[in-house]
């Protein structure tokens, strides 16, 4: 299979070189690789044109976006540019982050499970960050959802959920509408993935509302909303983003911010979001 890989990065001189390393490694190769450095102020495009000028397929593309470490619109933005410098001929798209190290089998395992199941739209291994000198599973980790830094999606999936969307939230809308068009989704808790940087560690602080709003444009509705935001923030260990992001969902109502996603499609997602609920309490 024909695997393309995007990695957006702003400022990463720290990580970005381990995470060349270990995919230059892989025992199934990727066909392209670009590097969008975005923004970055740091070493960041230097390493990554001493990879790209050692390997035919890595390539590098400079983008000029905001200075601050925005989620969601910042990171996709980015990513589309590194998109626009590709063809089409790929199996799968994989949005990388620039602070991961995957093992050496990492894309032949991928591609085993696309290759063995039609219906398989996404697929990942699990992030696991370092501890007192010890490898543990990240606690965000949910085996029923693929976490943004290591996204991979077969073709037609991606074309058919409309790609990756400018927003917080696009790392859970895409799943969403991958299961709305009939795609599965799988992880592998076999593919043990390094993360170097814990996820949010270098979020803005004008970023805490956007998950609220995420909630809001992916048509969850109050209730799910303070649901999702409560198991959030008990996650993350502070009631303060709780209040964060019940307040940015009613400023994006009270703003009637755009949607994601159709009436349908928002129907389809209360409705999977209420039976995963009542699941854990069955």
């Amino acid at each position: 299979m024909n695997f393309y890989i995007i990695i957006p990065a702003h400022n990463e001189e720290d990580y970005i070189a381990k995470t060349l390393e270990s995919l230059v490694k892989q025992s199934l190769l990727p066909k392209a690789l670009v590097v969008v450095n975005d923004n970055s102020t740091d070493n960041t495009q230097n390493i990554a044109e001493a990879y790209a000028s050692k390997y035919s397929w890595i390539s590098v593309v400079n983008s000029k976006s905001s200075d601050k470490h925005l989620p969601g619109s910042k990171i996709i933005h980015a990513f589309n540019k590194g998109l626009a410098t590709l063809d089409t001929s790929f199996d799968v798209i994989c949005k990388f982050d620039a602070d991961l190290i995957f093992p050496n089998n990492y894309l032949e395992k991928i591609a085993h499970h696309f290759q063995t199941n039609p219906k398989l739209g996404m697929a990942s291994g699990f992030c696991y960050i370092e501890k007192n000198g010890e490898w543990i599973l990240e606690n965000l980790t949910n085996k029923d959802h693929i976490r943004g830094a290591l996204k991979t999606y077969k073709k037609d999936c991606f074309n058919q959920i409309g790609q990756l969307k400018p927003s917080m939230g696009w790392d859970t809308v895409d799943e969403l509408l991958a299961k709305y068009n009939g795609w599965e989704i799988l992880t592998d808790d076999s593919l043990h993935v390094k993360h170097l940087k814990p996820t949010g560690q270098s979020y803005n602080k004008a970023s805490k509302y956007l998950q609220g709003e995420a909630m809001y444009k992916m048509r969850y509705g109050f209730w799910i909303t303070l649901i999702s935001a409560f198991k959030l923030a008990y996650k993350k260990g502070s009631f303060r983003l709780f209040q964060d992001y019940m307040s940015g969902y009613f400023k994006a109502k009270s703003n009637q911010s755009d949607f994601l996603v159709s009436e349908d499609e928002g129907q389809f997602i209360r409705d999977l979001r209420w039976k995963g609920i009542k699941n854990k309490f069955s």
